[in-house]
Order: C-alpha cells, then sequence, then structure tokens
C-alpha cells in the first residue's frame, strides 16, 4: 500500500514539474515574442491581455475575420466562392482569381466575392490593408450593402494601379453589431500591425464601445453609419463619414414645423439603443426650440407596448405627428404603430427605418410617410459612384453603400499621404484634408464628425423596386 503511494507521489511530483516547466517556456516565448513583434504603443499590455480573456470565453473570436480564407457570408449555390476561399487558404492565387471571377458572374451582389477576387489579385505582391468591421451574423442584408461601398472603393483603386503602385487588400471582420463581439474583434485588428484603418461599425453602441481599444490601439475607425451624438469627440482615433443625429433631428423637425405646419408630436423610441435615444433627444430639443411641443413618448423595449393603445394615447394628447425613431431591433414595433395609425397623423422617420420592411407595409399605411437619411441615388444620378454602382450591382446602392464608399475613399485617401497608423490619423485630422466621396467632398471637424446635410426622403408609389411603393427624395 505504502509503495503504492509514494510511486503515486512521485508520478504527480513529475507532472507538477513538468507543468511548471512548460508554462515557463511559454512565458519565456511570449516575452521574446512581444519584444520581436511589438504591437502599437500603449495598447499591447491591454489588448493583448483583453485578447486573452476573450478568446478564453468565446473561441468563434480566431474566426470572426477574413481576408479571402474563409467565407463569412455563407453561399450554399455558389461552390466556384467554396473553392476559391480553399484556394486562397492554400495559396493557389492563380485558381483562387478564376474562380472567384466564375463566383461573381454567378452572384455579381455578393461583395464578400468580389473584395477577395481583389485580393488575390495581390498574391505575393506587397500591399496596403484596411478593415471593414459589419454586422454579418445579425444583419447580413445590411452587412452586404456596407461591404458594396468598400468592395467598389477597393475595386477603383486598384484598378488604377494601387495606392502609388501599391494594391490595396480588405479584411472583413464580423461584429455581430453586439458591443462585446466588436470589442473582440477590434482587439484583434489592433493587434494586426499591417491593419492601417477599419471601416466600422454599424450601431453607434458598438462604434462607442470600441473607441477606448481604438485610441489606445492608435488605430483609426470610420464609421459610415454611427449617428449618436455621443460620438462627437469620444476620441481622436474615431471618424465617422454619416451626419450626426443632431442634423437628422433638426431636419425632421424643421419639415414637422414648416413643411407639415404641425407642432405637437408624439415620440417612439427604444430606450436601450444609444442610437434611439439620441435621435429621439435631438428631435425633441430641435421641436421646442422651434416653438414645437412633444405630447407623449413611447418606449418601444416596454414588453408591455402596445402599438394600439400608445396611438390611442399620442391621439388623446392631441398629437399630429408621430416620430419613429426606432432602432433595427424595434423596427417591426414600429410598424406596428404605422399599420394602426392608418394615415390619421403625419409620420416621420430616422434612418433605420430606410428599409425594405417598410415599403412592404403598403399604400394605405406608409404613404407619404418622410424619412431622413444622409444620402439618396436619385440625389446624384449622374454621378461617377452612381455610374460604377449601376455597373457592379444588380439593382441600386443605398445610403449605407455610398457612405461606406466614402469611409474607405477617406482611408485611402489618407494611407497615400502617409502609410503608417499615425500618418493615417494625422492625415484625417489635418483643416486642408479633403476627398470627394459618393455624398460629395469629405471633411472631418476636429470633433471626427462629417459637416454633411441630411437628405430627405417620401414613401410614394412607384415601379423602381420590387414593392408598389418607393422612397424618393423630397423637394
Amino acid at each position: 500500500m505504502y509503495q503504492k503511494n509514494e510511486t503515486r507521489v512521485l508520478v504527480v511530483s513529475l507532472v507538477v514539474t513538468l507543468s511548471l516547466v512548460a508554462v515557463g517556456a511559454w512565458w519565456l516565448l511570449s516575452r521574446l515574442r512581444l519584444q520581436l513583434n511589438p504591437a502599437p504603443k500603449t495598447a499591447t499590455l491591454t489588448a493583448t491581455t483583453t485578447l486573452t480573456t476573450m478568446t478564453a470565453s468565446n473561441p468563434e473570436v480566431k474566426v470572426r475575420l477574413s481576408g479571402g480564407e474563409k467565407a463569412l457570408i455563407v453561399s450554399i449555390a455558389n461552390l466556384e466562392k467554396q473553392v476559391a476561399v480553399e484556394a486562397i487558404k492554400a495559396g493557389d492565387y492563380q485558381k483562387a482569381v478564376s474562380k472567384l471571377e466564375a463566383a461573381l458572374k454567378l452572384d455579381r451582389n455578393d461583395p464578400e466575392i468580389l473584395i477577395y477576387l481583389n485580393n488575390a489579385r495581390i498574391g505575393e505582391q506587397k500591399f496596403y490593408t484596411i478593415a471593414a468591421s459589419v454586422p454579418i451574423g445579425s444583419d447580413v442584408n445590411a452587412a452586404k450593402e456596407m461591404l458594396r461601398g468598400v468592395a467598389q472603393a477597393q475595386n477603383e483603386i486598384n484598378k488604377t494601379g494601387g495606392i502609388k503602385g501599391v494594391p490595396l487588400k480588405v479584411i472583413i471582420a464580423d461584429d455581430n453589431n453586439h458591443p462585446e463581439v466588436a470589442k473582440k474583434v477590434a482587439v484583434k485588428l489592433v493587434n494586426k500591425s499591417e491593419v492601417l484603418g477599419v471601416v466600422g461599425h454599424y450601431a453607434s453602441d458598438v462604434t462607442i464601445g470600441t473607441a477606448d481599444i481604438y485610441q489606445s490601439g492608435e488605430l483609426v475607425a470610420i464609421s459610415p453609419i454611427s449617428t449618436s451624438v455621443k460620438l462627437s469627440g469620444l476620441s481622436n482615433y474615431v471618424f465617422r463619414t454619416v451626419p450626426s443625429d443632431y442634423v437628422a433631428a433638426r431636419a425632421l423637425a424643421d419639415y414637422m414645423l414648416r413643411g407639415l405646419k404641425q407642432q405637437k408630436a408624439a415620440v417612439f423610441y427604444n430606450s436601450e439603443s444609444g442610437y434611439s435615444r439620441s435621435l429621439k433627444s435631438e428631435f425633441v430639443t430641435a421641436v421646442s426650440l422651434g416653438g414645437g411641443q412633444i405630447v407623449s413618448e413611447f418606449d418601444l423595449s416596454n414588453p408591455n407596448f402596445s402599438a394600439a393603445g400608445s396611438l390611442a394615447q399620442a391621439i388623446k394628447s392631441d398629437a399630429q405627428v408621430l416620430m419613429l425613431a426606432a432602432n433595427g431591433s424595434t423596427l417591426d414595433k414600429a410598424l406596428q404603430v404605422v399599420k394602426v395609425n392608418r394615415k390619421r397623423l403625419s409620420i416621420l422617420g430616422g434612418d433605420a427605418v430606410y428599409k425594405p420592411k417598410t415599403l412592404q407595409v403598403g399604400a394605405e399605411e406608409a404613404e407619404d410617410m418622410v424619412v431622413a437619411i444622409p444620402w439618396h441615388i436619385l440625389g446624384s444620378p449622374r454621378s461617377e459612384f452612381t455610374k460604377t454602382a449601376n455597373q457592379l450591382w444588380v439593382g441600386e446602392v443605398n445610403w449605407r453603400s455610398a457612405l461606406s464608399y466614402d469611409a474607405a475613399k477617406a482611408l485611402i485617401s489618407a494611407i497615400e499621404k502617409n502609410p503608417s497608423r499615425s500618418g493615417v490619423q494625422q492625415a484625417l485630422s489635418a483643416s486642408n484634408f479633403y476627398v470627394s466621396g459618393a455624398s460629395g467632398v469629405i471633411r472631418f471637424l476636429p470633433s471626427g464628425d462629417r459637416n454633411q446635410g441630411v437628405q430627405l426622403v417620401k414613401i410614394q408609389s412607384g415601379s423602381r423596386t420590387s414593392f408598389s411603393h418607393e422612397f424618393v427624395p423630397v423637394p
């Protein structure tokens, strides 16, 4: 018995000793790796530590990024795309190019294919890298809209010889439009020293949640979608090509007070969304400053929310206008309000309402609704961006593609001036920085905001979409 115990003790001691040696060797190698490949200043310790913790809790973080080695937008029917991805993974770029060209013929509207095609054509050449962080896991259509703009910008610069002769590579990241997932993605991008800038993110809460990571990693992120006023001046490494809610809210308030000549409004918003709270707050302020009044506020995130009950209360409060400051997750509830309203009260909406499902509501309910968006294709039908977009994609692109194109164009211009992380930030922050984009000249204020107006659009009957109605610019 004693002999068996002694043997067991010796075995355990040996295992413990070997484990300690292994841990010590791992620690030494880690220190050497950090010394040989230092991450950006101030970000190294924080980002590496955070990444270790996050990866342990969610191993999927390793596969959320791809430059072509993995398809993030899965297309079961497009086998050519799957073969191309395997070819890129194996380093067979010639085969990958051939297969991606074939895949693009099968699905011209998949921007991931065009991005990977441009990446594969680079092969073993020197290249500059940017990333696009998009909500594939939660809203694949919105992700595609953003990626079409990025793909178009990459395709244009590479077709003309690249950035001073150096082609542009794009890494796609799926942040699931979730702050915690996006933080993991941001850490990963910060620790990839070749990435010089990021186009992203989608929701304001997501962009706000990653700002500190980009700041500490000295990596620029330009959001084409996030509009919350809280982003203004939040970080000198976070910019946006989309106007803030301050601009959109004032345009809607002005239309209500002067266009509709109405004074009282009821607001529907989501208290759990930073974007929705921001738009609601700015609209309330703008209406009050203009002499109007907000008579009711309804929280779409309330589990007891009733579209019919809320509308009845709004009417009882003498509301003349309904303002829908819904975000993506509460759009369905907001559209229930549109249905039960039956065109009794005029309706306004923020850019999150600009969705195909809004047009599905139909003529009787949604017609004449006015929505504030940053850009509309009918506002610049003869622009070079529009002409190229019409050639690349099936159907018309929307404002999310246009503003993503602008974000990529801004990064390309900044890289051309100084191809380093600090150089990109300095170029974008310079008072004389400007570049032409889809929605006009791109310049940034010291706050990181873009001094740009919005376009009001109205739902009217038309034949430009697969629905009976469409969004058209308000004269």
